[in-house]
């Protein structure tokens, strides 16, 4: 145990940390930008009327107008201030605070990458980032730190190899690796592309896409800590991350995951790297305390590591229910579950007068945001939120005890369209919580369309 803990609290470098706190703060900034820029602080919070809830989070409201807008500031100002290292453990508390707020409001806007954010951030609370290449450091010399405990790098390190693995186990699944679903449909709508286009409709080419996403995956980790594959393996990180932005419309992840991977690089290549940046922006650096931070305490450390153990375990949750994953949807979020389905839907909702037997459609577009109705129409948890939201609307109305049923339809992965919802549920008599939705009929896997 005594070798453990000495090589966990083992003196190392600060420069990784510090370099990673750089390119954090930078991503961050130009993600809100790139936000507030293309009107979706409008579009996703301000102009629904209706939001999804977290389970447990129902208390996160959207605030109005001036409110949304400020806090995105708040985030903004936060991301520009940890890059730069003023005053950073106020202000990486900031962001993390409001970022994940933001992102509690409406789960129809839930990304694997997001919630990598709001993870990072957490962790980089109680680490001491700001203590080299730092304007904290800058103005007070006496607090910069030449080397920190080895736990406060690898922790990073160990938060992107769940990442990059729990990714890969996710890919090792007949649609992927067998049927190259969904790569075979996405792909296809690439043929416009130059150069490579005319390729894209070609079934080997989906094959090889899914099985060497899927070793890429599994392997990455590895081979970013071994010092002898490192430069060949962010070579594979940049080709990746890139091709994916090119093919696929998912932002800023794919940079966001090519700067984190830079944390697995040398003490020595991340003090080069600042260096040639305080030359170019003629900053003196700071004079170095030449010694190591004292450890840190028992609590903190024994709080990040059970964080790191739920963050191991949470992934897992999906065995304790039946069926399919992908089309229960039961623990498939926070689990790096990363672009691996095609699923589209459509619902119905039946409105019955329980005290006088007249009945009525509703439709989730007189509702909801043509998003919102596309995410809720393939997940049961939110087409049961939106019957409980569709209550509301009706007692209003004067009806007294409405009863809600759906007409829902889905196809998941190429599959032809299915009853999804058990029709004959009233679902205001279900409540959402982490039980097992009897109501979400069986998909058969047998039932996929054998010619794909």
């Amino acid at each position: 145990m005594s070798g453990l803990n000495k090589h966990i609290n083992q003196a190392l470098s600060i420069a990784p940390l510090a370099t990673f706190r750089v390119a954090f703060g930078f991503m961050m900034l130009v993600s809100v930008i790139r936000f507030a820029y293309y009107g979706w602080i409008d579009e996703f919070y301000i102009q629904p009327d209706y939001h999804f809830s977290y389970y447990g989070f129902e208390w996160v409201k959207v605030f109005p107008p001036a409110g949304m807008y400020s806090l995105f500031l708040v985030m903004g100002i936060s991301a520009l201030m940890v890059m730069l290292g003023r005053f950073y453990k106020i202000f990486i508390t900031l962001f993390f605070l409001s970022f994940t707020y933001i992102e509690l409001i409406d789960k129809t806007y839930y990304l694997n990458h997001y919630y990598f954010v709001s993870l990072v951030s957490f962790i980089m609370i109680w680490l001491p980032a700001h203590r080299s290449f730092s304007l904290d450091a800058y103005y007070k010399p006496s607090m910069s730190r030449e080397k920190v405990a080895a736990w406060m790098i690898n922790i990073i390190k160990l938060q992107l190899f769940i990442v990059y693995f729990y990714a890969g186990l996710a890919k090792l699944n007949y649609d992927w690796l067998i049927e190259a679903e969904p790569l075979k449909i996405w792909l296809a709508s690439n043929s416009h592309l130059p150069v490579i286009g005319q390729y894209m409709d070609e079934l080997w080419v989906a094959y090889a896409f899914s099985w060497f996403g899927a070793i890429y995956d599994l392997f990455i980790p590895f081979l970013l800590i071994n010092k002898k594959t490192r430069i060949p393996a962010f070579a594979a990180v940049i080709v990746f991350h890139v091709m994916t932005w090119w093919l696929f419309p998912i932002g800023m992840f794919p940079f966001i995951m090519i700067l984190s991977t830079l944390i697995f690089f040398s003490a020595e290549w991340h003090k080069n790297i600042q260096h040639r940046f305080s030359r170019l922006f003629k900053v003196k650096n700071s004079v170095v305390q030449h010694r190591a931070m004292k450890g840190a305490p028992s609590w903190q450390v024994g709080l990040l590591g059970v964080f790191m153990l739920i963050q191991l375990i949470m992934p897992w949750r999906y065995l304790n229910y039946p069926g399919d994953l992908f089309w229960t949807e039961e623990g498939y979020r926070f689990s790096w579950r990363v672009m691996l389905m095609e699923k589209a839907g459509y619902v119905t909702y039946h409105i019955k007068d329980g005290e006088h037997g007249t009945s009525e459609e509703a439709y989730p577009s007189d509702y909801l945001t043509p998003l919102q109705e596309k995410m809720m129409s393939t997940q049961p948890d939110m087409i049961l939120q939106f019957a409980h939201y569709l209550e509301k609307i009706y007692l209003a109305k004067g009806i007294r005890r409405p009863e809600i049923r759906v007409e829902a339809y889905a196809t998941l992965n190429g599959s032809g369209s299915k009853k999804f919802i058990d029709p004959t549920v009233n679902l205001l008599e279900e409540e959402d919580n982490f039980s097992h939705k009897r109501w979400i009929l069986p998909f058969e896997k047998h039932e996929r369309t054998a010619t794909r």
